[in-house]
């Protein structure tokens, strides 16, 4: 008797499973964006879907082949213009499976996964992302910020990052206003005003409509050799009369508020969204995170917070005034300083329509852009072109000691020795205090 319940339990699961196997869904339609490094298909399904891909040469070819689907959209009316697919065709395969053909400008290695329908999208995709096949070396070396010539010195790199992208369109305002569209205008407005700036030098992160996974951000503005990361954004909240800008740093223990808390698991989702797995990335971050170098970066990123909050103050409310805290995945660079700044909650519908104004955003890139400026007039890396400039004119500048400052961190921001820094303020130990004016030597 138990063996003939097993058999039909058995039978049951064999079925269930054979069904979900075959289950399918037709193609709504096929949206695609450019980056500089991949074109990206996604497929809007009506129901989960079984794919096969693969290409062909002479002349180059990628091939999706789903089996019992339609195409509901005519190819013809899917835009390709300006990305690696020349054009996409569709036809039959057999009596009922479904077969798209991309006719492409190059050979790209093809990878696809499909999606699981999450809030912001209810329903069941395919991605496809055609990538340039990337060089492989035989040695890894670590990234390293290249040292300048005894004899020449360089600007100052500043890495702006427009949150969300693509497929990701962020948070969405009430008169229908994405986020991914602000923050890039915001961000293209930065990068003006610091290439017009004698001494820097801006690196873009995103140039255009295309999403960057959240980790892929901050190796990008590493690879740049960036001196400080900044990300856009114009985010959401649960109640729309929540509202203000708002200055983040990466926390250490956790959120200094429920809604830095919200925003961060909200930002985080982005990778949720675009495909990307975020689970078992944590352990080597954490260990990070107690090294003094990282202490010295984050200390750097309150202060330039700080800053940006002084100036962001007199065009829009703040929403708290101090620099906030929370687990921002795209803020864990721990070789540089990194901020998030949110801009405004475009759920809210009086800053949607401003952060819906050029004269508000220029005002807002502003903010960010004299901020910035000021905290490296004041604190410039070492070999850069404003550190020559100071070292020229006096051989130390002073700083005030405030709330959670250590002697050793002062030091290690400034780039200076700890006991040159003891030496030039004749202390015998590192007991500071608040209020305090330290002597900092020019290196």
């Amino acid at each position: 008797m138990k063996n003939t319940r097993f058999g039909i339990q058995t039978c049951l699961l064999f079925a269930l499973v054979t069904i979900t196997g075959a289950a399918h869904g037709d193609v709504k339609d096929i949206r695609v964006w450019q980056s500089p490094d991949n074109t990206r298909l996604v497929f809007d399904l009506s129901g989960p879907h079984e794919h096969k891909i693969f290409q062909l040469s002479n002349p180059e070819r990628v091939v999706i082949d789903l089996p019992s689907a339609k195409l509901l959209k005519p190819a013809a009316e899917i835009d390709v213009a300006s990305t690696w697919v020349d054009s996409i065709r569709s036809g039959k395969r057999g009596k009922n499976d479904l077969r798209i053909v991309l006719d492409m400008q190059q050979r790209l290695t093809p990878r696809s996964f499909p999606l699981p329908p999450n809030k912001k999208y209810p329903y069941h995709r395919l991605v496809v992302d055609l990538e340039k096949p990337k060089i492989t070396q035989a040695v890894a070396e670590p990234i390293k910020r290249s040292e300048p010539s005894s004899n020449k010195a360089r600007d100052i790199i500043i890495a702006i990052d427009a949150g969300h992208g693509g497929e990701d369109p962020g948070a969405i305002g009430p008169r229908g206003t994405q986020e991914k569209k602000v923050v890039l205008k915001i961000a293209q407005e930065l990068e003006s005003l610091l290439r017009a700036e004698p001494g820097f030098t801006p690196y873009m992160v995103r140039t255009g409509d295309y999403y960057i996974g959240l980790r892929a951000r901050t190796g990008k503005a590493r690879e740049a050799n960036a001196d400080f990361f900044v990300s856009l954004h114009a985010d959401a909240f649960k109640h729309p009369s929540a509202s203000g800008s708002s200055v983040f740093v990466l926390s250490e223990r956790g959120a200094t508020s429920e809604t830095a808390r919200w925003l961060a698991d909200k930002e985080n989702d982005s990778d949720l969204i675009g495909g990307v797995s975020l689970e078992g990335r944590e352990d080597h971050l954490a260990m990070t995170l107690l090294d003094l170098s990282m202490t010295a970066k984050r200390e750097s990123s309150v202060h330039i917070g700080s800053k940006i909050l002084g100036r962001m103050k007199h065009i829009s409310k703040l929403h708290k005034r101090q620099v906030e805290e929370a687990n921002f995945a795209v803020l864990k660079a721990p070789d540089m300083p990194a901020l998030l700044v949110e801009t405004g909650f475009i759920s809210n519908p009086g800053e949607e329509r401003k952060l819906g104004t050029s004269a508000y955003r220029k005002k807002m890139a502003r903010a960010v852009f004299e901020g910035v400026r000021d905290y490296f007039n004041r604190y410039p890396p070492r070999g850069t072109l404003i550190a020559a400039r100071q070292q020229k004119s006096s051989v130390y500048h002073t700083y005030t000691i405030q709330r959670g400052d250590t002697l050793s961190a002062i030091a290690v921001r400034n780039g200076v020795g700890l006991t040159d820094l003891r030496r030039a303020n004749n202390l015998k130990n590192d007991r500071i205090r608040i209020g305090q004016t330290l002597k900092i030597p020019k290196t």
